[in-house]
């Protein structure tokens, strides 16, 4: 199982205060170009959805939207969403194949161990379609690491990234870094990914 307690806690307990958090320009644009690349009324998967932020805006532009996070509170609040399908659920559980004109997965999968990360990218391949478009968000690093409220990550590389993509069976085509605070406060480096199916 690649669920870490501690971090599922730390976001059950934060969800309030992570709704308000506002979404970046670049992770704005990244999703803006996301939706851009997808089929007319495509059918996403919103992996680790928080709050929903990004589900709800997806929604806005016609896209049909499942929302999936491990945190019982996030996905109270995606569920308040009229139109979202938000359910609790593991990287683990995605067990779907060839579903999803799109998957996004906006900084949820650093909180898998790295040694998981091949078998979720993996799970990812075979749950969209082909040509269809994958959103990866990482902070960039070469460790593994608590931050200051505890919740655990697992940091990459671009080249361990665009790797662990590649084995995958996903093409990567574009590519963003930067940096920007999260949560904690803390100001860190990061990836933006696309990739086709």
């Amino acid at each position: 199982m690649s669920a870490d307690i501690e971090t599922l806690a730390i976001y059950d307990a934060n969800a309030a205060d992570y709704a308000r958090i506002v979404v970046s320009k670049a992770e704005h644009q990244s999703l803006e170009a996301f939706v851009k690349d997808l089929p007319e009324n495509a059918h996403v998967l919103d992996l680790g959805c928080g709050p929903g932020h990004y589900a709800a805006e997806m929604l806005k532009r016609g896209c049909s939207v499942d929302a999936l996070d491990g945190s019982a509170a996030m996905v109270a609040l995606a569920s308040q969403i009229e139109g979202l399908n938000a359910a609790q659920a593991l990287f683990d559980d995605l067990d779907a194949v060839d579903i999803y004109d799109g998957i996004w997965a906006s900084f949820s999968l650093l909180h898998a161990p790295r040694e998981k990360l091949p078998q979720h990218l993996g799970q990812i391949k075979r749950a969209i379609k082909a040509r269809g478009v994958f959103h990866i968000g990482m902070k960039l690093g070469d460790s593994s690491s608590r931050d200051t409220l505890g919740r655990a990550y697992t940091y990459v590389s671009e080249g361990e990234l665009l790797g662990l993509l590649t084995e995958a069976g996903l093409k990567p085509y574009d590519i963003f870094k930067g940096e920007g605070a999260g949560l904690s406060g803390s100001v860190d480096k990061f990836i933006l990914v696309r990739a086709h199916g």
